[in-house]
């Protein structure tokens, strides 16, 4: 047979079999727009901002639909009661997670963050316990923040109030506490091989980011096949796993069982505790994806808040203006901002919650599973089900923020100027999936800010008209568009 027969013979099969496989599906899932073979509702969707395109199907099939991401159903939750009711109600159904497909070329499912059943909760419960000072010796994690919060203050002021982009510094910052906890020493800014792992994760992040990585999360196949980014994320995570099996093997060879100094120790130790359990989740290869993730989520994400709240507060100096009075009034000049202050410091606090809403940094979370068929408004979801719970429409919702679309703090200040807490503040998600690090992120964004602020002023370069808070890049997360500033001593 002529093999062009035979090629268009297997395609119209496979395009066949892509049809039936959707209608099968559809019966029991939430009704959307009518996918195409292969493709699935790809050409519906703006891969520049997928939000914006999800918003706007949610008002054709309301807060529950379907779309297909290529062959693969996903179904799309959005809207404060159905973030709710899928993630906090029915937390254990759907508290399954899909793994990226680049990412899982590397780390395959090991770790926290991509990890499910036993795996996940394990490693999840260690991670918890350890990161809230569980053995990890005389010094809090708290102070560990102050110290970097102070290196952060000595590098602004290497920078003689000279217009600079901040997000080196800004980026250094968060970076640094995460190897404190994981490594128990920082680094010096100017370190190579902290420059080296900065900028990794950077370009990862950056990655991740960009349309030639989310079409291979799609298409996993593509990811073998397609030069540049997917290989270049792949070949990073390499490096930084590398670099973290370095440390482990330092660790291992000074190891006190009886004064561990770091989540290093910690997790050896526990490795020990269950040396003779043949189902023990503590292993080499999960401790080192476990670091993986713990700087991945730890580090990129605070780095790029901070970015966008100081463009922010640039962009409305009155507001930045009001947190230094208070700052001033409730902790002076002569002593470091810390964790007991935020409770008398109301508008920092809405201004921190604010910058976290505002930016609305992963719009559409990162990808869930149901873990088992889940029966959810009136639809059957099997088990294994992509699920995007949109972080945005909650974060952006008009009841609870009269003007979502506005930087506003008095969205957390009541009439009296006390702050206002909001359970549709779910910057860290919400339910059985809720980020690991999220007391680590809130006790660094409140002590970096509030240590910038307190001894130093900002100035924009340039017009202040000409500050664009709309972010340039919005795919898997947000990133702010690029800018100057000067550190002006106070």
């Amino acid at each position: 047979m002529d093999p062009t027969v035979v090629l268009v013979l297997c395609l119209s099969c496979l395009l066949l079999f892509s049809l039936w496989k959707q209608s099968h599906g559809r019966g029991k899932l939430p009704p959307g727009p009518t996918p195409l073979p292969i493709l699935g509702n790809l050409l519906q969707l703006d891969f520049k901002d997928i939000n914006k395109s999800l918003t706007k199907l949610s008002k054709v099939y309301g807060p529950v639909f379907t779309v297909y991401l290529g062959m693969t159903p996903t179904v799309v939750i959005h809207s404060y009661e159905a973030v709710k009711e899928a993630l906090i109600d029915l937390g254990e159904e759907f508290s399954g997670r899909k793994g990226l497909p680049v990412n899982d070329k590397v780390n395959k499912g090991l770790g926290v963050i991509f990890s499910n059943g036993k795996r996940w909760k394990d490693l999840r419960r260690f991670s918890l316990m350890t990161l809230r000072n569980f053995g990890m010796g005389k010094r809090s994690i708290e102070e560990r923040v102050q110290e970097e919060a102070r290196c952060l203050v000595e590098e602004l002021r290497k920078t003689n109030a000279s217009p600079c982009d901040p997000i080196f510094i800004l980026g250094a910052a968060p970076c640094n506490v995460i190897c404190s906890v994981i490594f128990q020493n920082r680094f010096e800014y100017k370190d190579q091989k902290f420059l080296n792992l900065m900028g990794k994760f950077n370009e990862n992040f950056r990655l991740f980011n960009s349309k030639i990585v989310q079409i291979c999360n799609i298409f996993p196949i593509l990811v073998d096949f397609l030069p540049g980014s997917p290989n270049t994320a792949i070949k990073n995570t390499i490096y930084i796993k590398n670099y973290a099996l370095e440390k482990v093997k330092e660790h291992q060879e000074s190891l006190d069982i009886n004064n561990p100094r770091d989540f290093i120790d910690c997790f050896l130790i526990k490795m020990e505790q269950e040396k003779h359990n043949p189902q023990s989740e503590f292993t080499i290869d999960n401790l080192l994806v476990t670091v993986f993730d713990l700087f991945a989520a730890g580090t990129e994400t605070t780095s790029t808040t901070l970015r966008y709240g100081l463009l922010l507060l640039l962009k409305y100096p009155e507001v930045a203006a009001k947190v230094q009075e208070e700052i001033e009034r409730v902790i002076g000049r002569h002593r470091s901002p810390c964790m007991q202050d935020r409770s008398r410091m109301p508008y920092t606090d809405a201004v921190i919650h604010e910058i976290q809403r505002y930016i609305d940094l992963f719009p559409n979370n990162v990808p869930h599973t149901t873990t088992c068929d889940v029966k959810f408004r009136n639809y059957l979801i099997p088990k294994g089900t992509q699920i995007l719970p949109s972080l945005s429409s909650v974060l952006h919702d008009h009841k609870e923020f009269p003007n979502p679309e506005e930087f506003d703090p008095g969205h957390f200040l009541d009439k009296s100027g006390n702050f206002k807490r909001s359970d549709y503040f779910m910057p860290f998600s919400a339910g059985k999936r809720v980020c690991v690090g999220e007391a680590l992120a809130r006790m660094e964004l409140f002590l970096f800010l509030s240590s910038i602020l307190q001894n130093f002023s900002l100035k924009p370069h340039g017009d202040l008209k000409d500050l664009d808070t709309t972010p340039l890049v919005s795919g898997l997360s947000r990133v702010p568009r690029l800018y100057k500033l000067s550190f002006i001593p106070v």
